[in-house]
């Protein structure tokens, strides 16, 4: 069975992320593996980029805090551009063992308007893919 080590965990600083990280992070406790949180800041405006980044370095901050005190090992990511680009991009460049990622779960004419991050993803990486369903 193969053990993973360094667990990539891509959140949206939404509410989805507090079930997300709740089960990723009892996994990682088991397994005495690393977790990456990685979020991606879409934004079209200088200021808009700003103002994501100071509000996501917030919630990353508050996920590292809570993480670090339960004794998980954590690293945090942000990157800026379209969020499968990106997402793809840190994967190629790191050496995970495992993604995970909330299945948002929209309706067709959502997913047709705003496409699927989670389904591009899982078509274009090698590693295996943990897509959880948030609580609603």
């Amino acid at each position: 069975m193969k053990v993973y080590r360094e667990i990539l965990v891509a959140i949206d600083c939404s509410p989805v992320d507090d079930s997300l990280v709740e089960q990723v992070s009892a996994l990682v406790l088991q397994l005495g593996a690393t977790l990456h949180l990685l979020h991606v800041i879409h934004s079209h405006t200088l200021d808009q980029e700003r103002f994501l980044r100071a509000d996501s370095t917030l919630i990353l901050d508050r996920y590292r805090t809570k993480l670090e005190s339960e004794g998980i090992k954590v690293r945090v990511v942000i990157r800026s551009g379209e969020p499968e680009r990106e997402i793809l991009r840190e994967i190629e460049e790191n050496n995970y063992d495992l993604v995970a990622m909330a299945a948002h779960g929209h309706r067709l004419p959502e997913r047709i308007l705003f496409g699927s991050v989670s389904r591009t993803i899982r078509q274009n990486i090698s590693i295996p893919l943990l897509l959880i369903k948030p609580d609603r």
